[in-house]
């Protein structure tokens, strides 16, 4: 198979709140030798924060490609996959969640959000290496690396199935 031309240097953003996890998938990208640079947030704020290229995070690398986890501080990653793909200047990035959830109802909605790809977390050290390289070669064979444009074309649709999950949750 034809292998297309990559960045010289993937930048990945992983927004993980669970040192073990992030500890797992630096290792992982280290032992399958992913071509890129990784940078790890904790939260959704932060996450937001880093894409926007606010604050502390205005000098961030431009993520080619974004590793979400579902259950975050300050700001659900539901949350965050919503209000990155309505905004114009975010929504070309890929967003691959990668979560212990296996729920129906939350592949369901991360799709409906249009997350490019949803993964339940492996288990150990040797899940998260064949979970890399699976990822890596469907993103550096199959995929055709888009740049992210600074505004793209505008898109209207509302963020109506997260209205839909606030509304159904259990309040504490």
């Amino acid at each position: 198979m034809e292998e297309h031309p990559n960045p010289p240097q993937i930048e990945v953003l992983l927004v993980e709140d669970n040192p073990g996890d992030a500890r797992l998938m630096v290792e992982a990208l280290k032992e399958s030798e992913f071509p890129g640079n990784l940078s790890v947030v904790e939260d959704g704020v932060e996450a937001l924060a880093f894409l926007r290229r606010e604050g502390a995070y205005a000098r961030a690398p431009r993520p080619n490609l974004v590793f979400l986890d579902l259950n975050l501080p300050k700001k659900d990653g539901m949350e965050v996959l919503a209000e990155i793909k309505l905004e114009n200047g975010l929504r070309g990035i890929p967003v691959i969640v990668l979560t212990s959830s296996s729920s129906h109802s939350d592949v369901d909605l991360a799709y409906r959000l249009n997350a490019n790809c949803y993964i339940t977390k492996p288990s150990g050290i040797d899940g998260f290496v064949t979970m890399v390289r699976s990822i890596q070669y469907f993103w550096s064979s199959v995929y055709f690396w888009a740049p992210v444009a600074p505004s793209p074309a505008k898109m209207t649709a509302p963020a109506a199935p997260l209205a839909r999950r606030r509304n159904s949750s259990p309040t504490a």
